[in-house]
């Protein structure tokens, strides 16, 4: 992968950060990649801006597989795709003898990019992680980056003018073979966006109809 400088953020040229860019290079869509580079580079500059000390290895190890569960290699698992995509990067990386502890960080960082009001509270990797995925998905912080630092990262790695909707597709086509796992996440309205058959679970209907509430109301 190219030693790049953008806005004074470099993407690390080491051979852990080099193989895991070409590896999702050849695994995802062009799309993913470039969202997943511009996820780094999004959370590299937050960190520096901020004065976060982070390991630019393992975050952007965590951008590049956050994901990598939407692709054809997990076309058949019933797991959440955060899961599947923390789970290669796990393998990944200690297949390169990382630490079980820095795995974690990473492992974290990926299996929660998607939960609100968690990976804030999280080792840097996980923070960061979060902020470019949202960043770049819905734009949160955008005021926060100068115009130079977008139009930056938009350079070198252009979203383009139906990038939402192309990503839209991406989640929905790395889903729709297991809706279910989509329930009490934003990812729903991804599927019932896309599915019109598709419903949401309501909580409060789970609440009210358990066999506890069946329970109480042959009591009373």
């Amino acid at each position: 992968m190219a030693v790049a400088d953008i806005s004074g953020i470099r993407i690390p040229d080491s051979r852990l950060a080099r193989e895991a860019g070409e590896f999702i290079r050849e695994t995802e869509s062009t799309l993913l990649f470039e969202h997943s580079t511009r996820v780094y580079l999004w959370g590299a500059m937050a960190g520096h801006r901020n004065g976060v000390k982070f390991d630019p290895e393992l975050l952007f190890t965590a951008a590049m597989f956050h994901d990598v569960g939407l692709t054809a290699g997990f076309s058949t698992s019933k797991l959440r795709f955060e899961i599947d995509g923390a789970n290669a990067a796990r393998d990944f990386l200690r297949s390169h003898g990382v630490s079980e502890e820095n795995i974690q960080k990473v492992w974290l960082a990926i299996a929660l990019h998607t939960t609100p009001g968690i990976p804030a509270h999280l080792d840097p990797i996980g923070a960061l992680t979060a902020e470019g995925v949202m960043m770049d998905l819905v734009g949160a912080g955008y005021n926060r980056f100068t115009e130079d630092e977008r139009t930056a990262v938009e350079a070198a790695y252009p979203r383009g003018a139906d990038f939402a909707e192309h990503l839209l597709q991406a989640l929905y086509d790395g889903l729709e073979h297991r809706p279910e796992v989509t329930q009490g996440t934003g990812l729903a309205d991804v599927m019932a966006d896309k599915n019109p058959h598709f419903h949401r679970r309501n909580f409060c209907c789970l609440m009210r109809s358990s066999p506890w509430a069946c329970e109480d109301c042959g009591s009373n």
